[in-house]
């Protein structure tokens, strides 16, 4: 087990993808995941993330602390309640939520995600 402490900047190998067609809403965004963190249990992770404008459909399996480092983007709820959040903003999307995630301006986040494992 590493017992380091893990900076969150650095080279690291980055994974670049397309929101799956089925959950596209709108644009042609790009996201990019560069995780630096992963617990032994493979059930927290942290690391950077960003996206290019667009608008997609979301379903989380995890909770996730998210802080905002540049650009603007809106969260929609099913039940209809959106929330705007730009550089410096800190959030918590709950495992269970469900919407969309719109990118207003190209943005970037921190993140530390918790998913607990199936007890199945």
């Amino acid at each position: 087990m590493n017992t380091n402490i893990v900076r969150l900047d650095g080279p690291v190998a980055a994974e670049v993808s397309d929101p799956p067609p089925e959950r596209l809403v709108a644009g042609n965004p790009k996201l990019k995941v560069e995780n630096y963190f992963a617990d032994t249990s493979q059930q927290f992770f942290a690391g950077r993330w960003s996206a290019t404008r667009g608008k997609w459909r979301v379903r989380y399996t995890e909770n996730e602390l998210c802080v905002m480092t540049a650009g603007r983007v809106v969260i929609h709820s099913e039940g209809g309640n959106a929330q705007a959040f730009g550089p410096g903003d800190a959030f918590v999307v709950p495992a269970g939520f469900a919407g969309t995630w719109e990118v207003l301006e190209d943005c970037s986040k921190i993140y530390a995600i918790f998913e607990a494992r199936s007890l199945t």
